[in-house]
């Protein structure tokens, strides 16, 4: 097994679902099990604010704002081919409040200098690429005073303890034509996360847990949320 960094390793990812469930999501949950939880009153009120997901996958959770909770638009950003493209089948008429932009997370804030009141990430980008570098480009993404809310693992899926630095693991992946391999992903303890978001240079860092619940889906999460300073009076 090798480390394929292609983002076509979500090529697979979601397709079953896309199959049988097309529908615009009535609900948003940030809990890894989706079912149970806070909901999108956490991004507070969105209406005329613009938004980005950050690692959209198909963008149910993008599709659900921007039908539901009235912004300007939301950016569905992702960087996979099979992810947009299966993103665009399900919810490509809601533009343009909705826009499906598929591109690197990074380049992508790093683009659009000041333009967001509101960004997001549900096990998103802020799981799978390096917030050392990710974190910096969305603070100068955000308006002064934005806010940046994100759900990740509290800890690994196996039941390991979260990572004590800004450390990545490797976790199972599979490649467009079935091959195994595998990808990063950063699984961090709640002082590692303040830390890097202090460091990009956010404010008012608040984590709350949330609990694992039953099911074959269970794991506990940390719900995420940072501002942008406001610019100074």
């Amino acid at each position: 097994m090798s480390r394929v960094t292609s983002t076509d390793l979500w090529h697979h990812y979601g397709r079953v679902r896309a199959e049988r469930d097309r529908a615009v999501p009535g609900s948003f949950r940030w809990s890894w099990s989706q079912v149970d939880g806070p909901g999108a009153e956490v991004l507070g009120d969105l209406t005329g604010a613009v938004v980005a997901d950050l690692g959209a996958g198909a963008a149910r959770h993008a599709a659900h704002l921007a039908v539901h909770h009235a912004p300007v638009r939301v950016d569905a950003v992702d960087a996979s081919p099979a992810q947009h493209a299966m993103a665009t089948a399900l919810y490509g008429p809601l533009a343009p409040r909705l826009r499906l932009v598929h591109r690197d997370v990074v380049a992508h804030l790093r683009a659009h200098p000041g333009v967001y009141d509101v960004l997001y990430s549900v096990f998103g980008a802020l799981d799978f690429a390096d917030p050392r570098t990710l974190l910096p480009a969305a603070a100068s993404a955000l308006r002064p005073g934005g806010r940046l809310v994100f759900s990740t693992l509290a800890h690994h899926l196996s039941g390991a303890p979260a990572q004590p630095d800004v450390t990545a693991v490797d976790i199972p992946a599979k490649a467009p034509g079935g091959e195994s391999a595998v990808m990063r992903r950063w699984v961090l303890q709640e002082h590692v996360w303040t830390k890097v978001l202090d460091e990009a240079g956010f404010t008012g860092i608040h984590v709350e847990e949330l609990p694992a619940g039953e099911g074959p889906r269970a794991a506990a999460a940390f719900l995420i949320a940072a501002e942008r300073p406001s610019a100074p009076a």
